[in-house]
C-alpha cells in the first residue's frame, strides 16, 4: 500500500493572480507619490533655503557699509567726492557721506583707510535697485554697476528675484529717519545731512516656483543702521 499523503498541486486560480497584481500595483503607484511629493518638497526647501542664505547675507553686507557712511576720522573738510566719476569734489558737501539717498538707491562714502582722501577701494560704494532685472546692484568707486543680489534675468543660478517694486509689495529698499524717529524719506536730498538712521527692507522671492504648490516663495528681510558717523563728520 502507498502510506504517502495525497499532494495539493492545485496553482492561483486567474481571479487570485489579477487580485494579486491589482494590489501591488496600488502600493507601487502609492510609493511612487510618496517619491514624488518628497522630491518636490525637498526641492521647495532648498530653494527657500538657498534664498533665505543670499538675502540674509547680503542685508548684512549692506548694513555694515552703509553703517560706515560719513566715515572721516581727521575730519578733514571738503573730503566728499561726485558720484559721477568720483574725481572731483561734491557741490554738495554737507550731504556727507551720504551723496544720494532715494528709495530705491544710496551711495554713501568713507575715509577708510584714514588718509583723508576718498576715493580708494570700496571708499564710495553705491547700492541700486535695478528694478526691471528685480535685483540690487553695487558699484565702487564710480564704477559700473554689478549684481549683487540676484544676477541678471535668465542667468543660470540666479537664486532670488527682488519684487520691493511690486504693485503687491510696495515696499522702498531704503528709509531715512531723523535723530527723533521721523520718517524724512520724503524730504530727501534736502534732509541728508538730517539722516542719523537708515531702515533697509528686502522683499525676495525664489526665482523658480515652487514644484508643489507652482508658486515662488516669498520672504522679507529688514535691518536697521544707526549712522553714528554721519552726525560727527565734517
Amino acid at each position: 500500500m502507498n502510506m504517502n499523503p495525497i499532494k495539493n498541486h492545485r496553482g492561483f486560480t486567474l481571479l487570485e493572480i489579477l487580485f494579486a497584481l491589482a494590489i501591488g500595483l496600488v502600493v507601487m503607484g502609492a510609493i511612487f507619490v510618496a517619491m514624488i511629493t518628497g522630491k518636490r518638497s525637498s526641492v521647495a526647501i532648498e530653494q527657500r533655503i538657498s534664498a533665505a542664505q543670499d538675502a540674509r547675507a547680503s542685508l548684512e553686507i549692506m548694513s555694515v557699509e552703509i553703517g560706515m557712511a560719513s566715515f572721516n576720522p581727521n575730519f578733514v573738510p571738503g573730503i566728499w567726492r561726485e558720484t559721477g566719476t568720483c574725481n572731483n569734489p561734491s557741490a554738495s558737501q554737507a550731504f556727507r557721506g551720504i551723496q544720494v539717498a532715494t528709495p530705491n538707491a544710496i551711495t554713501v562714502e568713507m575715509d577708510i583707510d584714514e588718509n583723508g582722501v576718498v576715493g580708494n577701494p570700496n571708499e564710495v560704494i553705491a547700492y541700486v535697485y535695478d528694478i526691471p532685472n528685480r535685483r540690487i546692484t553695487r558699484s565702487t568707486n564710480c564704477g559700473g554697476a554689478q549684481p549683487f543680489l540676484g544676477e541678471t534675468v535668465g542667468t543660470a543660478g540666479r537664486s532670488v528675484r527682488i519684487i520691493n517694486g511690486e504693485a503687491a509689495v510696495n515696499l522702498p529698499v531704503f528709509r531715512y529717519f531723523d535723530g527723533q524717529g521721523v520718517d524724512i524719506t520724503g524730504g530727501l536730498p534736502g534732509a541728508i545731512p538730517n539722516i542719523r538712521r537708515i531702515e533697509i527692507a528686502l522683499a525676495v522671492e525664489t526665482e523658480n516656483p515652487d514644484p508643489a504648490a507652482q508658486q515662488r516663495q516669498r520672504m522679507i528681510y529688514t535691518n536697521s543702521v544707526i549712522l553714528r558717523n554721519h552726525a560727527f563728520s565734517q
